[in-house]
């Protein structure tokens, strides 16, 4: 019985150093990860998160963790590794929010409500932005986002190995690319509000050439301002399936680009 129990204490403290190495990848992409590393999710709550998560990833990353530890890697720099490795998982994936908030700032600004509508939100931002950014995650989690970061954290340790630095070239190549398509898809879901928005300058420019004595912005504002809620309230499903694709795309082969 004594022995059995020093074999299981072993083998339990053997499995807590792995559950600590899977935490730190976990713990540093959960805290960007979209939805539950949100700022408005109180941070005990995103903590048991975290812990889930890990629970979910040790079974699977425990035969690539556990040789890196009995390989001699110092503590520090298994520290470092990881947690770097878990940053750059989660801001990649945290782009694509990004995209939503910066199409709803360019169709609030191309509409003038960028100031109008505006809520007390944890991340400052146009009420358009705010309404893309939860709709979009709640579409997400409805479409099972936790199963797609599990997947994306268990396949991260075949591109991050534990326990050794990622290489500054790829990496830097890779989020590069990343930034170009989050920047790409926020314009592409913001185009049918600055279409919108050029083509009412131009016709409020043709009219006010045709009227100088009409103060055609006191006449044109209304107008822009329900016609942008007007387009929001059709091209917004639109807007959000297209944004959700992309994510699913991304979330099926996230280091497609190495």
């Amino acid at each position: 019985m004594t022995d059995l129990s020093g074999q299981l204490a072993v083998l339990g403290e053997a499995w807590m150093v792995v559950a600590f190495a899977v935490f730190l990848r976990v713990g540093a992409a959960m805290a960007l990860f979209p939805a539950f590393g949100e700022r408005s999710v109180p941070e005990r709550v995103r903590l048991m998160l975290a812990f889930g998560f890990t629970l979910v990833v040790v079974p699977a990353a425990e035969p690539v963790v556990t040789p890196a530890i009995d390989g001699g890697v110092r503590p520090v720099t298994f520290l470092f590794t990881e947690i770097i490795a878990g940053l750059a998982i989660g801001i990649s994936i945290r782009l694509f929010v990004l995209a939503l908030q910066v199409a709803g700032a360019m169709a609030a600004q191309a509409t003038s409500l960028a100031q109008i509508f505006g809520g007390q939100n944890s991340d400052p931002q146009p009420a358009m932005g705010h309404v893309l950014m939860v709709s979009g995650l709640a579409l997400a989690v409805m479409l099972g986002l936790h199963i797609r970061l599990a997947e994306v954290l268990i396949l991260s340790y075949d591109i991050f190995p534990p326990g050794q630095l990622p290489g500054a070239e790829l990496l830097s190549s890779w989020g590069l690319a990343r930034v170009a398509r989050a920047f790409a898809l926020a314009f592409t879901l913001a185009a049918p509000f600055v279409i919108a928005s050029l083509i009412y300058n131009v016709a409020l420019g043709v009219i006010n050439r045709a009227m100088p004595q009409l103060m055609v912005a006191f006449v044109g504002a209304p107008a822009i301002t329900a016609g942008g809620l007007l387009l929001l309230l059709v091209t917004a499903p639109i807007a959000l399936g297209l944004w959700h694709d992309a994510l699913a795309t991304f979330l099926a082969n996230p280091f497609g680009a190495w």
